[in-house]
């Protein structure tokens, strides 16, 4: 069988390792950049990766490791976006992924074919036909823009396109949004802004990196034996002791648990907000040229706005009537990975765990490669459990597009492992 994936970042290549490794060699991976690394990839440039100068990861280097290829010893507790793109390019190195991956190459349209396959059509003029397809290129390209976004008059960047603090110096910014995105950028502009003011609409839950001396992630991943409702309790008392109450800080209380939203690491905003670096406001109920109305009735005046507002689930290479979920709640593919319309089209990393997603592409690649050569079987009702799954996975996180990927990070490591052994 011929096997295509698209995209060479983290979830690409740990797909093409696995998959090579069951014995599955006829396989052409498509990467429309000339390296590895997918949105690891720094550049100042816009349009492609949306990471910043100052990205760092936000889960612990400690699950961030792929399970045969563990980080560098003097890598710290959170790395930055440098070394974590130098380690996929050493891990690429090692098991010599890149004689698979045709670089420079962008798949400009999939189709399917009459006997089940897959047709690409590439930006070269040519097309290609394949048994198998993979998809792999991730859900953070298509930024999502708030409707008011041309009545304002001043700079307008979407996080996406936020590379460095340039374009906010002694600038006065309004950052929209307090996800990961969202407080790296007010973090960052709060050094060099002459004021920054952060919008949140909804309560957000903001975590701290470290949790008494350890990373957030492996403090959680301790209390992962106890039952959820303990853990819950847990989790909520230990926020409260590190940080407070939210309204300490201006910012609105969650009235949900933690595990019920996608949460935002950040251990830099709480000190940025109470040396009067940063302000938070409300949600924004209009906009006229520079002023920005809010909810509570203030308004105020801004040079520069960044909208961190998230992203579409969009895939520009399939028609519409293939696939469309840029507005969808819930995701109907099984174990997250397995289209159940399409039996030979799959998914890698199209998740958003509360934790690292190539950790969980790594089991799934694995799973796909059984699945492949007959080592693991689907059960005979997977397509109508895909759509059970869906439901499921949403009535465990708040009903929005942002959540339509959440995966508790555990439980659907359990769920995968499990598949496998049938």
């Amino acid at each position: 069988m011929r096997i295509a994936i698209i995209g060479a970042g983290c979830s690409g290549l740990t797909a093409i390792k696995n998959l090579v490794e069951a014995g599955l060699h006829d396989i052409v991976c498509f990467e429309q950049n000339h390296q590895i690394g997918g949105s690891w990839i720094y550049s100042t440039g816009t349009g492609h990766s949306s990471i910043s100068y100052m990205t760092h990861t936000i889960s612990s280097k400690s699950v961030s490791q792929f399970s045969d290829f563990p980080m560098p010893a003097h890598y710290p507790d959170y790395p930055s976006h440098q070394q974590i793109l130098a380690y996929f390019k050493t891990y690429a190195k090692q098991f010599h992924l890149e004689q698979y991956i045709q670089f420079n190459t962008t798949v400009l349209h999939v189709e399917k074919m009459r006997n089940g396959g897959w047709c690409l059509t590439l930006n070269s003029g040519t097309q290609q036909e394949f048994d198998i397809l993979l998809v792999a290129s991730g859900h953070l390209t298509v930024p999502r823009h708030p409707e008011w976004k041309d009545r304002f008059s001043g700079i307008y960047l979407h996080a996406h396109d936020f590379k460095t603090d340039e374009k906010t110096r002694n600038q006065r910014v309004l950052v929209i949004g307090a996800g990961n995105s969202g407080c790296d950028c007010a973090v960052a502009a709060s050094y060099v802004a002459a004021r920054v003011d952060m919008s949140l609409r909804s309560p957000q839950y903001i975590i701290p990196k470290l949790i008494m001396g350890k990373p957030t992630d492996t403090f959680a991943a301790s209390l992962q034996w106890l039952p959820q409702i303990l853990q819950n309790w847990l989790q909520t008392i230990s926020l409260r002791l590190h940080i407070g109450r939210y309204r300490d800080y201006g910012l609105p209380e969650p009235d949900f648990l933690p595990t019920q939203a996608h949460p935002t690491i950040n251990s830099e905003i709480f000190g940025r907000i109470r040396h009067g670096k940063i302000f938070p406001r409300p949600g924004i109920r209009a906009v006229n040229q520079s002023t920005v109305h809010f909810t509570d009735g203030s308004r105020a005046d801004y040079d520069v706005v960044i909208a961190a507002t998230g992203y579409r689930i969009h895939f520009a290479f399939f028609d519409s009537d293939l696939i469309n979920w840029e507005e969808a709640c819930q995701i109907p593919l099984y174990l997250r990975i397995f289209h159940p319309e399409h039996s030979n089209l799959c998914f890698v990393g199209l998740l958003q765990p509360q934790g690292c997603i190539w950790t969980l592409a790594e089991v799934q690649s694995r799973l796909i490669a059984r699945w492949l050569t007959g080592k693991t079987r689907l059960p005979d009702n997977w397509q109508k459990q895909a759509h059970t799954e869906a439901e499921k996975w949403a009535r465990q996180f708040i009903a929005h597009p942002r959540h339509a990927l959440e995966v508790h990070y555990q439980t659907y490591l359990n769920q995968l492992n499990k598949a496998m052994t049938k």
